[in-house]
């Protein structure tokens, strides 16, 4: 579907001992069966954008609209659904949870939309054997290296097969192999029907991208598309 996400008229100011605009007057329409990438330097506001799509974080004035659908950003719950059903994200830092097992990390995003555990479970192991983590399923954070994690990021984002997938730096703690390894288990998370947006600073796979995208001076300009 194209123009699946339409973001009007964006800004995005924090007030702290001064206000700060991150975000100016940005305009932009994402489809889906693309991958975008955000480039630019640190304070850009790259993550801003993320946390705004992702309905984690509210503008301070524009819109969002999904298929047409506007976000209500008063509407805190219909939007935590939304996200539960409809979203995946995967940070720089993989943000899993530290007291629970990699099976157990990714089965529980599907019991947010799911109460049968069973199937969850099922779900969670098998997107954890397609990715070569069978033998570390009751393994914790802790006891897996950096890719291991991210491996379990990713199918924790993808288990309740969302529409979108953003990814924050997802590859930026990483060293290169495991680096190359990590985004190209994202680039196979391409589809017709899903469209995924990540944030980088690194060139060489910001330039694999169907789209390159430049945050400047708080908006966006396309590099490629």
């Amino acid at each position: 579907m194209n123009n699946f996400l339409r973001l009007r008229n964006i800004s995005k100011n924090f007030n702290n001992e001064k206000k700060i605009k991150v975000l100016k007057n940005l305009s932009y329409d994402f489809s889906k069966g693309k991958m975008y990438a955000l480039v630019g330097p640190s304070g850009s506001g790259k993550s801003t954008l993320l946390n705004l799509i992702s309905l984690v974080d509210k503008p301070t004035l524009g819109s969002i609209k999904f298929n047409d659908d506007i976000v209500n950003f008063k509407n805190n719950k219909k939007n935590d659904i939304f996200r539960a059903k409809n979203i995946g994200i995967v940070y720089q830092q993989n943000n899993l949870l530290p007291d629970f097992t990699a099976l157990e990390n990714v089965y529980l995003a599907n019991l947010s939309i799911n109460n049968n555990k069973d199937i969850a479970m099922t779900k969670a192991k098998d997107l954890l054997r397609r990715i070569g983590l069978s033998n570390r399923l009751n393994h914790f954070p802790s006891q897996l290296s950096g890719g291991e994690c991210q491996r379990v990021a990713i199918v924790r984002a993808i288990i309740n097969d969302p529409d979108i997938i953003l990814a924050d730096e997802p590859t930026g703690s990483l060293d290169l192999n495991t680096a190359k390894e990590i985004f190209q288990l994202l680039n196979n998370q391409k589809k017709p029907n899903r469209l995924i947006i990540f944030a980088t600073h690194n060139r060489f796979f910001a330039n694999k991208a169907d789209c390159l995208l430049e945050m400047i001076n708080g908006s966006v300009k396309t590099i490629n598309a």
